[in-house]
């Protein structure tokens, strides 16, 4: 092992790489950074994975309401000192409100639409949100404490690790098993994927396909609230939060396949590792690696590595 040290520092002039390879708990630390960032963003992609698999809607809108669930948060956390679990689930409500109103008055027009004409309307929707959250919340940065119990750090052994950003890597999978019971196992689940499949015969059936929409819409965007919410004490709610995020949703969902939820899963995790160890080995070209990744998997698999090609159904 010294030698393989020796080697990336002297040889390779690599001291990121010398440290990973000489230091197990630094290789540790940036193993759980890469899980930690990963499943915060898959909470958002499976959101907007979510929407686009059942609505077929491309929402770049997705990224404001990550940014204002990170708001709301703020507000009620810390303006309102209601605490930091309360104002997740005021981030997650006040999503699911926005959703309704956003779903219901703009996007239902759009369903049989091009997704040309999708992007421009949910553009002129990330323009309205920004200007909004700037007209409540202005446009200073926010600071947002971590909630009580978790502000300290944990003892793994190898090393020490924040005790948060361990709790979102369990907050994650349980996203993620809850999503795939709810799809599986229950009646609102079945009817969702059947609409997925073909919302006309469902329609012919007697079921009332515009509520299903509307429900996995709210859905959708309340897992971006979540997710804004639980970025909010890493990643201080500012304006122009949503527009780096997006890029990172979209890059995930496309590399794990559109309308995949398992699929962004994956996504989510490759981006973060890559993110990571990346930033480490050859600092400063940390953000250029998920897009090599992305059009590796788009020149083998166009549809994404747990997606379908258009045609074969969701």
């Amino acid at each position: 092992m010294e030698a393989l040290v020796t080697f990336a520092r002297d040889t390779l002039g690599n001291p990121g790489l010398a440290t990973l390879l000489g230091s197990p708990s630094f290789a540790a630390i940036q193993v759980l950074n890469s899980v930690s960032q990963g499943m915060n963003l898959f909470i958002i992609a499976s959101g907007l994975s979510l929407i686009f698999g059942v609505l077929r809607v491309i929402n770049f809108a997705h990224g404001a309401f990550y940014m204002f669930g990170a708001y709301i948060l703020y507000s009620v956390a810390e303006s309102y000192g209601l605490g930091f679990w309360t104002g997740v689930v005021g981030a997650a409500a006040g999503l699911a409100v926005m959703a309704i109103v956003i779903e219901r008055g703009l996007f239902r027009f759009i369903y049989d639409k091009e997704h040309l004409m999708q992007l421009l309307l949910t553009f002129a929707v990330v323009l309205i949100m920004t200007d909004l959250a700037k007209m409540i919340w202005g446009t200073d940065q926010y600071s947002v404490s971590y909630p009580d119990g978790f502000g300290g750090a944990v003892n793994l052994g190898i090393t020490f690790y924040p005790t948060y950003r361990l709790l979102l890597i369990v907050v994650g999978p349980i996203i993620l098993v809850g999503l795939m019971l709810f799809t599986a196992r229950t009646r609102w689940g079945r009817l969702t994927r059947a609409a997925t499949q073909d919302r006309e015969m469902l329609g012919a059936l007697g079921v009332n396909v515009p509520v299903i929409y509307t429900g996995v819409f709210l859905l959708g965007s309340a897992l971006a609230g979540i997710g804004g919410a639980l970025a909010a004490p890493f990643n201080s709610p500012t304006p122009g939060m949503d527009a780096i995020i997006i890029v990172d949703c979209f890059v995930i969902v496309i590399v794990g396949g559109l309308g995949s939820i398992v699929g962004s899963f994956v996504g989510a995790l490759i981006y973060g590792l890559v993110f990571n160890f990346g930033s480490v080995i050859v600092p400063n070209w940390q953000d250029v690696f998920p897009f090599l990744i992305l059009l590796a998997v788009l020149l083998w698999r166009p549809w994404g590595l747990f997606g379908r090609p258009e045609g074969e159904g969701a």
